[in-house]
């Protein structure tokens, strides 16, 4: 797969391409504040930059009919609509997190979240003190997924890659659901995951929850 990455320099940027690399995808775009650099064709682009690098990076993709993994934070309904358009034209696969576990926490507190409906509701996100968007997007649509709105706490401390916990009590009980990332390429695995998908669906806008949904299918037929 010949693939971009916009936000080259960046954390994120530098653990995809090492981890793209080493699994032998080639490297043709690169893109951040220093300029855009093309060695050739490529049939993924991916994005875990700035929303003010969007207009950008959907400008790319229309102009090489490439398709794109997105992870940028902080997006805006605005946000949406373009990459909405931008998914009438290639294939675009948008995620706040791609890893595994927080996705399928997801769909648990979809599903169970209205049995505890009466019970209290309280959200913590902790990441490294880099990161400069509160509350994260992850915990942004853990929070949607529970279907209501409820406090979100933030820590911004140390190295930390990303923490979550979802907490549920009434007068005699506790719940508690965490996530937690030991390391950064559990998210470069994820986009890597959704860059294969991407590379071959048809063009629409999709979750990161359609590429688990999608490739569950595919090895359960294999």
């Amino acid at each position: 797969m010949k693939y971009g990455i916009v936000g080259a320099s960046g954390r994120m940027g530098q653990e995809v391409v090492r981890l793209f690399g080493q699994e032998g995808h080639e490297l043709t775009l690169t893109s951040d504040l220093a300029g855009i650099e093309r060695k050739g064709t490529l049939d993924v682009l991916v994005d875990f930059s700035s929303y003010t690098a969007l207009p950008g990076t959907v400008e790319l993709c229309k102009t090489h009919g490439t398709a794109l993994v997105i992870g940028t934070t902080a997006l805006k309904e605005e946000h949406f609509a373009l990459l909405r358009d931008l998914g009438k034209e290639v294939a675009v696969v948008q995620s706040y997190n791609f890893a595994m576990g927080v996705n399928v926490l997801k769909m648990i507190l979809r599903d169970y979240a209205p049995l505890l409906s009466d019970w209290d509701l309280e959200i913590e996100e902790t990441h490294h003190n880099k990161k400069k968007d509160a509350p994260s997007g992850t915990a942004i649509f853990l929070r949607d997924a529970t279907g209501r709105n409820c406090p979100t706490h933030s820590l911004r401390l140390g190295g930390v890659p990303g923490d979550h916990s979802v907490r549920f009590a009434n007068d005699g009980e506790v719940l508690t659901f965490t996530h937690r990332a030991l390391a950064r390429n559990v998210f470069a695995l994820g986009a890597l995951r959704a860059a294969l998908f991407v590379a071959e669906a048809e063009k629409g806008f999709y979750t990161f929850e359609d590429v688990l949904k999608k490739t569950r299918k595919t090895e359960e037929r294999t």
